[in-house]
Protein backbone atom coordinates (compact mmCIF):
# COMPACT_ATOMS: atom_id res chain seq x y z
CA UNK A 1 0.00 0.00 0.00
CA UNK A 2 1.45 3.50 -0.92
CA UNK A 3 2.73 5.56 1.90
CA UNK A 4 0.58 8.80 0.33
CA UNK A 5 -2.94 8.70 -0.95
CA UNK A 6 -4.37 10.04 -4.59
CA UNK A 7 -7.18 11.58 -4.90
CA UNK A 8 -9.59 9.24 -5.07
CA UNK A 9 -11.76 9.93 -8.74
CA UNK A 10 -14.86 9.60 -7.21
CA UNK A 11 -15.09 12.27 -4.33
CA UNK A 12 -15.13 15.96 -5.41
CA UNK A 13 -12.43 17.03 -3.52
CA UNK A 14 -8.87 15.69 -3.68
CA UNK A 15 -7.75 13.81 -0.53
CA UNK A 16 -4.65 15.82 0.75
CA UNK A 17 -1.58 13.81 -0.25
CA UNK A 18 1.61 13.77 1.95
CA UNK A 19 4.35 16.37 0.64
CA UNK A 20 8.14 14.86 1.37
CA UNK A 21 10.09 17.43 3.28
CA UNK A 22 12.91 17.34 0.61
CA UNK A 23 10.45 19.20 -2.29
CA UNK A 24 11.61 22.32 -1.93
CA UNK A 25 10.87 23.92 -4.97
CA UNK A 26 7.42 23.99 -7.26
CA UNK A 27 6.23 25.58 -10.13
CA UNK A 28 2.13 26.19 -10.03
CA UNK A 29 -0.35 26.28 -12.79
CA UNK A 30 -3.74 27.91 -13.29
CA UNK A 31 -5.10 25.50 -16.25
CA UNK A 32 -6.93 27.23 -19.13
CA UNK A 33 -8.15 26.37 -22.34
CA UNK A 34 -6.72 29.70 -23.95
CA UNK A 35 -4.30 30.84 -20.90
CA UNK A 36 -2.36 29.11 -18.22
CA UNK A 37 -0.98 31.26 -15.52
CA UNK A 38 2.38 30.14 -13.91
CA UNK A 39 3.92 30.70 -10.45
CA UNK A 40 7.41 29.52 -9.12
CA UNK A 41 8.10 29.13 -5.03
CA UNK A 42 9.97 27.59 -2.89
CA UNK A 43 8.86 25.51 0.58
CA UNK A 44 11.27 27.79 2.75
CA UNK A 45 9.89 31.44 2.03
CA UNK A 46 6.88 29.77 1.73
CA UNK A 47 6.22 32.35 -1.10
CA UNK A 48 5.28 32.24 -5.24
CA UNK A 49 6.30 34.91 -7.46
CA UNK A 50 4.68 35.16 -10.79
CA UNK A 51 6.15 34.06 -14.36
CA UNK A 52 4.60 35.05 -17.88
CA UNK A 53 1.68 33.74 -18.58
CA UNK A 54 1.54 30.52 -21.03
CA UNK A 55 -0.80 31.41 -23.74
CA UNK A 56 -1.02 28.41 -25.94
CA UNK A 57 -2.99 24.91 -26.79
CA UNK A 58 -2.27 21.80 -27.20
CA UNK A 59 1.30 20.38 -28.18
CA UNK A 60 2.60 23.99 -28.14
CA UNK A 61 1.03 24.56 -24.32
CA UNK A 62 3.39 21.24 -23.46
CA UNK A 63 6.43 22.89 -25.64
CA UNK A 64 5.97 26.04 -23.08
CA UNK A 65 5.57 23.69 -19.67
CA UNK A 66 8.70 21.93 -20.56
CA UNK A 67 10.45 24.97 -21.09
CA UNK A 68 9.89 26.22 -18.14
CA UNK A 69 10.74 22.94 -16.10
CA UNK A 70 13.58 22.79 -17.56
CA UNK A 71 14.34 26.37 -16.35
CA UNK A 72 12.94 26.34 -12.83
CA UNK A 73 13.52 22.78 -11.98
CA UNK A 74 11.20 22.27 -9.57
CA UNK A 75 10.77 19.44 -7.13
CA UNK A 76 7.31 18.89 -8.11
CA UNK A 77 4.07 20.49 -9.85
CA UNK A 78 1.12 21.88 -8.16
CA UNK A 79 -2.38 22.86 -10.49
CA UNK A 80 -5.23 24.65 -9.27
CA UNK A 81 -8.58 22.47 -10.00
CA UNK A 82 -11.53 24.32 -10.16
CA UNK A 83 -15.13 23.31 -8.18
CA UNK A 84 -18.27 24.72 -7.88
CA UNK A 85 -18.64 26.56 -4.91
CA UNK A 86 -20.39 23.78 -3.24
CA UNK A 87 -17.47 21.74 -4.12
CA UNK A 88 -19.34 19.66 -6.93
CA UNK A 89 -17.06 19.12 -10.05
CA UNK A 90 -17.70 20.88 -13.34
CA UNK A 91 -16.05 20.54 -17.01
CA UNK A 92 -13.53 22.68 -16.19
CA UNK A 93 -12.62 20.12 -12.78
CA UNK A 94 -11.82 17.29 -15.22
CA UNK A 95 -10.24 19.59 -17.65
CA UNK A 96 -7.46 20.88 -14.98
CA UNK A 97 -7.47 17.26 -13.53
CA UNK A 98 -6.57 15.88 -17.11
CA UNK A 99 -3.69 18.72 -17.62
CA UNK A 100 -2.69 17.11 -14.22
CA UNK A 101 -2.19 13.64 -15.13
CA UNK A 102 -0.49 14.70 -18.68
CA UNK A 103 2.36 16.11 -16.58
CA UNK A 104 2.67 13.65 -14.92
CA UNK A 105 2.71 11.22 -17.93
CA UNK A 106 5.10 13.94 -19.51
CA UNK A 107 7.53 14.96 -16.87
CA UNK A 108 7.56 12.38 -14.46
CA UNK A 109 7.15 14.47 -11.60
CA UNK A 110 4.71 14.25 -8.70
CA UNK A 111 1.65 16.95 -9.28
CA UNK A 112 -0.25 18.49 -6.52
CA UNK A 113 -3.98 19.31 -7.01
CA UNK A 114 -5.22 22.26 -4.77
CA UNK A 115 -8.81 23.29 -4.77
CA UNK A 116 -8.40 26.81 -5.95
CA UNK A 117 -11.80 28.07 -5.77
CA UNK A 118 -12.15 32.16 -6.14
CA UNK A 119 -8.22 32.32 -7.06
CA UNK A 120 -8.96 34.30 -10.28
CA UNK A 121 -11.59 36.40 -8.49
CA UNK A 122 -9.12 37.17 -5.72
CA UNK A 123 -6.28 38.21 -7.97
CA UNK A 124 -8.71 40.46 -10.15
CA UNK A 125 -9.64 41.94 -6.67
CA UNK A 126 -5.96 42.51 -5.81
CA UNK A 127 -5.58 44.52 -9.22
CA UNK A 128 -3.54 41.80 -10.58
CA UNK A 129 -2.25 42.87 -14.47
CA UNK A 130 -1.89 39.47 -15.30
CA UNK A 131 -4.97 37.53 -13.45
CA UNK A 132 -3.99 34.12 -14.73
CA UNK A 133 -0.75 34.35 -12.95
CA UNK A 134 -1.67 36.15 -9.72
CA UNK A 135 -4.22 33.23 -9.53
CA UNK A 136 -1.22 30.92 -9.99
CA UNK A 137 0.72 32.84 -7.08
CA UNK A 138 -2.53 32.22 -4.72
CA UNK A 139 -2.98 28.54 -5.40
CA UNK A 140 0.71 28.43 -5.15
CA UNK A 141 0.88 30.34 -2.35
CA UNK A 142 -2.21 28.25 -0.33
CA UNK A 143 -0.33 24.73 -1.20
CA UNK A 144 3.08 26.29 0.63
CA UNK A 145 0.81 27.10 3.75
CA UNK A 146 -0.41 23.80 3.92
CA UNK A 147 2.97 22.14 4.52
CA UNK A 148 4.41 21.41 8.03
Amino acid sequence: MPDTPEPSASSSVPVPVAVPSHFQSFLAFDFGLKRTGVASGNRLLGTATPQATIKAEGDARFAQVEARIKEWQPDALVIGVPYHPDGAPHENTRRAQKFARQLRGRFNLQVFEVDERYSTTEALASGARDADAASACIILEQFLRSLP
